[in-house]
């Protein structure tokens, strides 16, 4: 493809060589370079692509793309740009001729609730008989084939391969995860969103964003991209999603009267939740076979998204009635004593408040909590969550999650702070597969073990390694060795 036609939407000046120039394909990493390849300088947190100039074009780079003022080998051809980031979503999104607006792509955004609402709405879809692709954090999947996924939203060039790759494969809708790093980040640049979803805004990567406005105008990015949206009015960052919205806006919620899709007469039970959607004056039954309110908060988004799409209710109803959960989302873990415990993905304040919460309104005897807290992510969150946990629970135990370049034992000292301004009794135990094996171990008939953190993770992170490890095999072995 020509450098010329690769620009069509994005401004350049021609530093050297000739936009003529046919480039077999884009790279922002010069390891993957190839013979041919266009390769684009990004500046990253950690490294330059401007440094790996020459050892792009050692490896077969006709043409570099660059955002400030960089030696290039002669003979090259380069262009140069404003934002290195944005112009490598632009050209992805040109070199693989344009694959979203072939799709109907459908981004959710929001703090707590991504992964969920995508598979809610993969589920109605599929049994409306159309073939679908997911993109976010427990995977990215074509129909029912999985891929792995690095990141919840991928760098710009992998999503416009993914969206090219689903659209030659016979994919019709894409439900994508977009998080707030990918907006402000430039990622889904380029990407043609049919419909934006909003679930929720608490408090979360202030380690990335610093403040709760920027985060909220981070997610806020989304809503000038597409064409509708479903906004979550329940949520005080609601109406700010609204005003800056571009198209035609469906509201929902639970508490708010004014909503537009409504949830009545809304019923809890360990089992799941039953309530009615009203929309425009009828009222639809709805069963989800996942306990809590924030359930119904997901399920609305994906009536919601189904209603924009001008899907049958009872197709919606059928869809969302055959999911039976989705991996490490609530998800649960039983035996034959009564104990039952759950693996579930709640990092933030919000989400184990919520989490446990639900599992107060079924739970008949003690609620034992194992979580801890990410290294290199938003301290400040640390002491709030040791006091939701200590508040909500009748025993703590505070381990470990993916420390990373970070102290374990300086996490769960930042954790104490805030449990100890409760009175649930706790103890510390770093190494997580020990805290697990004890929460398990103590547990009675009737008992629930909330293991919370890091849900669908098989891995963890820490400074000098990664290593498997899954809560629920730890779960599984721990009640194994709990029956000898």
């Amino acid at each position: 493809m020509k450098i010329k036609d690769l620009f069509e939407n994005e401004k350049y000046e021609l530093l050297a060589g000739s936009d003529e120039l046919d480039v077999s394909s884009i790279e922002y990493d010069s390891r993957n370079v190839k013979d041919g390849a266009l390769f684009v300088c990004v500046s990253g947190f950690k490294t330059d692509g401007h440094k790996y100039i020459d050892s792009a074009v050692k490896n077969g780079a006709k043409a570099i793309c660059v955002e400030k003022d960089a030696a290039v080998p002669d003979g090259t051809t380069c262009v140069k740009v404003e934002n290195g980031r944005h112009a490598l979503a632009m050209l992805s999104d040109s070199f693989y001729d344009h694959p979203s607006k072939k799709l109907n792509l459908i981004g959710v955004t929001g703090t707590n609730g991504k992964t969920t609402t995508t598979y809610l709405i993969k589920s109605i879809l599929d049994s409306f008989g159309h073939k679908t692709g997911v993109i976010g954090t427990i995977g990215n999947c074509i129909g029912d084939i999985q891929l792995h996924a690095e990141r919840t939203t991928p760098e710009s060039l992998e999503i416009q391969q993914l969206f090219n790759d689903m659209y030659r494969q016979g994919v019709t809708d894409v439900m994508m995860e977009v998080s707030s790093h990918s907006l402000d980040l430039h990622r889904v640049d380029g990407c043609d969103f049919d419909i934006g979803l909003f679930t929720n805004l608490t408090e979360d990567h202030l380690d990335y964003h610093k403040t709760m406005e920027n985060y909220k105008k981070a997610k806020g990015i989304l809503f000038g991209m597409c064409k509708k949206a479903v906004i979550n009015i329940d949520d005080p960052a609601g109406e700010y999603m609204i005003s800056v919205s571009k198209g035609e806006v469906l509201t929902t919620g639970i508490d708010n009267k004014n909503a537009q899709l409504r949830a009545e007469d809304v019923v809890m039970t360990a089992s799941g939740v039953e309530f009615y959607a009203v929309y425009k004056d009828n009222a639809h039954h709805i069963v989800y076979h996942v306990p809590g309110k924030f359930s119904v908060y997901n399920a609305l988004a994906a009536i919601g998204a189904g209603i924009m799409m001008g899907i049958p209710f009872e197709v919606i109803s059928n869809g969302l009635e055959t999911v039976k959960g989705v991996k490490g989302r609530f998800q649960p873990i039983k035996t034959q004593d009564g104990v039952t415990a759950i693996v579930d993905y709640s990092h933030t304040p919000d989400s184990l408040e919520n989490m446990l919460n639900t599992a107060r309104e079924f739970v008949k005897g003690r609620i034992i909590t194992v979580f801890g807290c990410g290294g290199d992510r938003d301290k400040m969150k640390r002491p709030i969550m040791g006091e939701i946990g200590g508040r909500l629970s009748d025993y703590c135990i505070i381990t470990s999650d993916n420390p990373r370049s970070e102290v374990p034992e300086a996490i769960v000292d930042d954790i104490e702070v805030g449990m100890k301004k409760t009175d649930c009794p706790y103890e510390k135990i770093v190494d997580r597969r020990e805290a697990i094996f004890k929460a398990i171990k103590m547990a009675r008939p009737d008992d629930f073990v909330a293991v919370a953190g890091k849900g669908h993770e098989d891995y963890q992170i820490f400074a000098d390694k990664t290593i498997h490890f899954d809560d629920a095999e730890v779960i599984l072995d721990a009640f194994k060795e709990k029956s000898k």
